[in-house]
């Protein structure tokens, strides 16, 4: 089975979203916490990362 790069997964896990873009495990995990979190994907109980949902609120929180 053929490893797809991090930055072409549209879904990170909790490592590989702080792997990407430099935020801590625990900073991704109390962000995502929200209710109005806009990058977090629940299935079941997992939690998933939106990858471009996160591009972009990192662009937004750097460019204030």
């Amino acid at each position: 089975m053929k490893d797809v790069p991090i930055w072409e997964k549209s879904n990170l896990t909790l490592e590989e979203a702080a792997a990407y873009s430099g935020i801590g495990i625990n900073k991704l995990r109390s962000l995502s916490d929200h209710e109005q979190c806009q990058f977090v994907l629940w299935v079941g109980s997992k939690r998933l990362i939106k990858r471009r949902k996160l591009d972009e609120y990192t662009e937004q929180m750097y460019s204030l």
